[in-house]
């Protein structure tokens, strides 16, 4: 079975990607697995032009540095040419696949036709399909991520139907419609009807945020392949622990010193990413998750949330580390 990142934009960008797929890789607690399979960038926009050299380094950093994970760089929006050109730029550049993001339900992204908008276009999601996997070379994957419907859950099966004629290699279904949101529950059982009528792999995305709501999600959806986010933010070893359990191998969880380690190695990687006004804003973000599993970050949160003094918060993570700062 595989585990994939889900590409949350706004939170997993290239730092959040290294620190989980530094955990996912860590053999430190002896169950000699590798957590997370592989990640996908957060969207890229794509107008009426194709995307430059510099927009997908920006988004994409992996593409510049030696890494040991993968990472599909995902695009998002509605002209097909332009996506295919832009695809085509991708993989140049040394994309190893292209994902098609017609999932994202954010209204400013709906509004310029762009992400779950298109759930109610079957032909033109067929049409940029197409032109992309035309674009790229054969042994390039070219996935698709959909939800299950715009307003209503109704599409998901003509949607998939046409993915997979387009020629997709494999589709990830985020188990709600546009309307839902992220409001649980999931319908993965929907998930399962796909799986029963297309013939490429099916990766089931949504509300997974412990070992056991994966066992539910693969029972009712007949997957054994899923894509976290959430989940995976709110416990950075949740891939692990999952693999682990279907393993039959033991497994100690991260406790919370472990990550504060993981928070303060955040705070370092994005304080020259941005404007020192934002300083900690990651950290903050981070935190709001953390607190669902680990509820000394609503403390830590706390003790932080109005500072922007990046010395007095790598104090404050320090000591849930056991680090005396200096």
């Amino acid at each position: 079975m595989r585990i994939l990142l889900a590409p949350m934009e706004g939170v997993v960008d290239y730092p959040m990607r290294q620190i989980l797929n530094a955990v996912s890789s860590s053999d430190r607690r002896c169950t000699n697995l590798k957590g997370i399979d592989a990640c996908v960038t957060e969207f890229i926009r794509v107008n009426d032009h194709a995307v430059t050299n510099k927009v997908f380094y920006r988004s994409c950093p992996e593409l510049l540095k030696a890494h040991t994970y993968p990472v599909r760089v995902q695009l998002l929006g509605s002209n097909p040419t332009a996506l295919a050109n832009s695809a085509r730029t991708a993989a140049q550049l040394g994309a190893p696949a292209i994902d098609l993001n017609f999932g994202c339900p954010a209204k400013t992204v709906n509004k310029s036709r762009g992400g779950a908008c298109l759930l109610d276009e079957t032909p033109l999601i067929y049409e940029i399909v197409s032109a992309v996997r035309a674009a790229v070379p054969e042994d390039i994957p070219v996935t698709v991520k959909i939800r299950l419907g715009y307003e209503q859950r109704d599409s998901y099966l003509e949607n998939a139907l046409a993915i997979e004629k387009a020629g997709a290699s494999e589709l990830v279904v985020h188990a709600r419609s546009k309307s839902d949101g992220y409001q649980p529950p999931a319908y993965w059982r929907y998930i399962g009807e796909i799986k029963q009528i297309i013939k490429i792999p099916v990766i089931a995305n949504g509300e997974i945020w412990t070992v056991d709501d994966y066992f539910k999600c693969r029972e009712q959806s007949s997957c054994d392949d899923v894509m976290l986010g959430r989940g995976l933010l709110a416990q950075p070893d949740l891939a692990i622990a999952i693999k682990a359990k279907l393993a039959n191998i033991p497994y100690t969880p991260l406790g919370w010193s472990d990550i504060a380690v993981l928070v303060h190695q955040l705070l370092i990687d994005t304080s020259d990413l941005y404007p020192s006004k934002y300083t900690g804003n990651r950290v903050k973000q981070w935190l709001h998750y953390l607190q669902r599993h680990y509820p000394q970050a609503i403390s830590l949160f706390h003790d932080i949330k109005r500072c922007k003094d990046r010395a007095i918060i790598a104090q404050r993570i320090k000591q849930d580390i056991g680090v005396k700062a200096p």
